[in-house]
């Protein structure tokens, strides 16, 4: 006789059909209580056991490292740059080698495909780094007439964020990061004797830098012992994804695939500025010039409930959106979240009710995005 099991739902998590990585770096820090999710084919650390106020404020005051999912893609060849002029809304022939910029990828009816960061390794070197989805598949459809070629770094990426991470970064690579290392620059370094590939960017709003094995060229117990050997003296913790999605939403930054889909436009999202109608073309030029160019992102705060994806917002009696995503800030003792708004935006001075799947009804206030730091002084400053 089959015994019955008693699973718990709210414990499964739906995975993909595609590939399913372990991380390299997984034995290092995981434990009894780890939750495993998966984006882009990686397995990564949801949740680790740790208390996620106190990861915050690390996070915040000294520094985390984060083992994340995001899979860089290398397009190489002469028409590298006409090729992804074409997949992309911004030229990228203004992008010079050893730096990066935030692009999008749209569809021919205007709404966003996919987001990543778009980084020159050399002349005709690029990678892309997705953070989740199948942008591989829309390369290879499209790539029939370029003289390019696509192909998987095997790269394994760590987001070291936080206030002290220059330090910890400046002392790991023997000096060779320094303050001459900008937002959004990028480069080829040495950490304990280990090729990586650097970049001064993050998903946290806070200054931080990610970090790319190379293939055959970076031994991950060398790399993930030296750091931590140096951060030591820096407060230097490991975080689940836990504490850099608060930040993340704090910092006003959107989550491919949760905050925005095709059905989206960059303009919904306040997104325009990273579209450049000067190029000949690119996909979805013709439809981003009909959509309708209002905004309808959000920023949402309450104080007795924190938003939850689907929670449905309204301005008396009327449905005005739907939250995104939502989580509690400590920085703000508060619920945050993203309302997506289905209509215009109410007047500043009208109070707004949400409509909790767990908790009922709640009054809350609206507010632009980022909810702080507009300026990005924390990840463009060393201080």
């Amino acid at each position: 006789m089959n015994k019955k099991r008693n699973i718990i739902s709210t414990n499964v998590y739906k995975l993909h059909a595609g590939s399913t990585e372990i991380s390299p770096f997984h034995d290092f820090y995981a434990n009894e209580n780890t939750i495993l999710r998966i984006c882009a084919g990686r397995f990564f650390a949801h949740y680790n056991g740790e208390d996620v106020s106190a990861a915050y404020w690390s996070l915040r005051r000294n520094a985390a490292i984060f083992d994340v999912p995001e899979r860089p893609i290398e397009i190489s060849g002469p028409e590298s740059i006409s090729f992804l002029n074409l997949i992309f809304t911004r030229d990228v022939a203004t992008l010079r080698v050893g730096r990066g910029f935030y692009v999008l990828a749209c569809t021919p009816d205007g709404g966003i495909l996919m987001d990543g960061i778009l980084f020159k390794l050399s002349k005709d070197r690029f990678w892309f780094v997705q953070p989740d989805g199948d942008i591989l598949t829309w390369l290879l459809a499209h790539k029939s007439n370029y003289d390019i070629h696509l192909s998987d770094p095997q790269s394994r990426v760590l987001q070291l964020q936080g206030p002290t991470s220059f330090k910890i970064l400046h002392e790991a690579s023997n000096g060779e990061i320094t303050e001459n290392f900008k937002y959004f620059d990028s480069g080829f370094f040495k950490i304990a004797d280990q090729n990586v590939y650097i970049s001064r960017t993050g998903w946290t709003g806070e200054l931080g830098y990610e970090i790319y094995t190379l293939k055959g060229q970076t031994n991950y117990q060398l790399l993930w012992s030296h750091l931590f050997k140096i951060g030591e003296n820096f407060g230097l913790t490991f975080s689940s994804m836990q504490a850099m999605n608060i930040r993340r939403i704090e910092a006003g930054i959107f989550d491919s695939g949760g905050d925005f889909d095709i059905n989206t436009s960059p303009y919904e999202m306040g997104l325009e500025k990273f579209i450049d109608f000067k190029k000949k073309k690119f996909i979805g030029k013709k439809a981003l010039h009909r959509v309708n160019k209002n905004k309808k992102i959000l920023g949402i705060m309450s104080g007795a409930v924190i938003p939850a994806k689907g929670d449905t917002v309204f301005h008396g009696k009327k449905e005005i959106g739907r939250i995104t995503t939502g989580a509690y800030s400590p920085f703000f003792d508060s619920g945050i979240g993203y309302l997506k708004l289905n209509t215009k935006i109410p007047p500043s001075n009208k109070k707004i009710t949400m409509l909790s799947k767990t908790a009922g009804w709640t009054t809350c206030n609206y507010t632009k995005l980022p909810f702080y730091d507009c300026e990005k002084i924390l990840a463009r400053s060393l201080i």
